[in-house]
């Protein structure tokens, strides 16, 4: 038995010894920070008007890594550490700073698969507090602080507070310790993003190889009903969540985790269309998901039935119709793209949970995925896309190219360098030959 085989020799480390060896667990009544805490908050919006600082999105740099250690002295329960200047130290032209979140769990329950689980749980544990603003994840997050909350002495302190008692709260059956360490200096922020972009690459190749036809069960994923109360994301081994935290596995442990979360699994059923992706369970689930508003959802379609989109997603797919194509933009692209509008302004037409046809919300790796607007005709549609992400996706994107039929198509792709208007792409996109232009119309 494991109980008779602990030993502690440390007389002060005694009583938190026998805690975790006996398994008791102790909840928070209260979390302890100087700003209302409770679900009824999470949705809000921070507005400019209303900021004192934020972190991530255009502003800094900014990233949340949550990662389980083996052993339990790894560990120190509680323990909170500030590395750079707080919310009150501010330099008086400037209302944002870099922010690295890294939160150090250890439990005897406790797998690598439940990590981005976790991770994720970041966002909702945030967005409880009032006048805290958190959108996205792993290294695409944005965090908003109200003057409001600064003023009633929110500070980042409180965050690890939040952390450690809504994990131990939630989660209390996998993980007995947690430490919370926050970092506010670019030079540490840029060292250890290294580490956990190499986590994100590890936990998203873990799906590699699987295809939706090789299951029977879709996984649903309710965690932005918050900011976007109709929506309703669909997870499949072929297309992670839009957030491009959650892959078909993850929500899989987050279900096994907590049976009655936000990840439920859905029994595919008979096939309604093949061809756009749609299933009589899976449509019936969304239906009375989403709260009666969307029928019928198109997992392999941009302009049929599209699955809606809430305000977190990594990139947006957008139809070009000039071009008989489509673009995606990423959401640290800051300029206007060939369909006249930026990322910001796509955002607030695509988000909020309605069906759009023509535009989508997704997360970087559909694109790779050979799923990506089937319907429409696949990779061979994409003929716009920023060079940062463009470069991003890399040799994975070549591949992919590929194998559409077209290994030349990676060239035949526009970016910024040489298109920002639909008449700039038009005239790039003829003189490569680009496929869209010879494809079926879309509209």
């Amino acid at each position: 038995m494991f109980e008779a085989l602990v030993t502690e020799k440390d007389y002060k480390k005694i009583p938190s010894k026998c805690i975790l060896t006996r398994g008791i667990k102790v909840k928070m009544s209260e979390v302890a920070v100087p700003v209302s805490y409770a679900a009824a908050f999470e949705g809000e919006r921070v507005r400019r008007e209303q900021l004192h600082v934020e972190f991530g999105g255009k502003a800094s740099t900014a990233f949340e890594y949550l990662t389980a250690k083996s052993k339990e002295d790894e560990v120190e329960d509680g323990k909170f550490e500030l590395i750079g200047p707080d919310i009150d130290q501010l330099p008086a032209t400037s209302k944002s700073l870099p922010l690295a979140i890294i939160v150090d769990v250890y439990g005897r329950k406790m797998q690598k698969d439940f990590e981005p689980v976790l991770e994720r749980q970041i966002h909702r544990f945030m967005n409880y507090a009032m006048g805290i603003m958190h959108v996205g994840q792993r290294d695409m997050k944005w965090v908003r602080i109200s003057k409001d909350a600064f003023e009633k002495g929110f500070r980042l302190k409180h965050v690890g507070v939040i952390l450690h008692a809504m994990l131990h709260q939630e989660y209390s059956a996998i993980v007995d310790k947690i430490q919370v360490k926050l970092y506010t200096k670019q030079e540490d922020i840029d060292k250890l993003l290294v580490a956990a972009k190499k986590t994100y690459e590890e936990r998203d190749e873990r799906i590699s190889g699987m295809s939706d036809e090789s299951v029977d069960t879709y996984y649903s994923c309710l965690l932005c009903q918050s900011f976007a109360p109709n929506h309703v994301c669909i997870v499949t081994p072929e297309r992670l969540g839009l957030c491009g935290a959650y892959s078909w596995l993850d929500a899989k442990a987050s279900f096994e985790i907590t049976p009655t979360g936000p990840n439920q699994p859905i029994l595919k059923g008979r096939t309604v269309d093949q061809r756009l992706g749609q299933w009589d369970n899976v449509n019936d689930f969304v239906k009375q998901r989403s709260n009666k508003t969307i029928d019928k959802v198109s997992m392999y379609s941009l302009m049929d039935s599209p699955q809606s989109s809430c305000g977190c997603f990594e990139c947006i797919v957008a139809i070009i119709p000039e071009a008989n194509g489509v673009m995606v933009v990423h959401r640290d692209y800051s300029g206007i793209t060939p369909c006249g509008m930026s990322f910001t302004t796509l955002a607030g037409s695509v988000g909020g949970g309605v069906q759009t046809p023509g535009f989508l919300g997704v997360g970087k790796l559909y694109i790779l995925s050979k799923k990506f607007i089937l319907a429409e005709g696949g990779l061979k549609r994409l003929v716009w896309m920023p060079k940062e992400l463009k470069e991003l996706l890399g040799d994975k994107l070549r591949k992919c190219c590929q194998e559409s039929g077209q290994p030349d198509l990676w060239d035949k792709i526009a970016d910024e360098t040489v298109a920002t208007t639909s008449e700039e792409l038009i005239s790039f996109l003829t003189k490569v030959g680009h496929p869209a232009l010879e494809m079926e119309a879309l509209v």
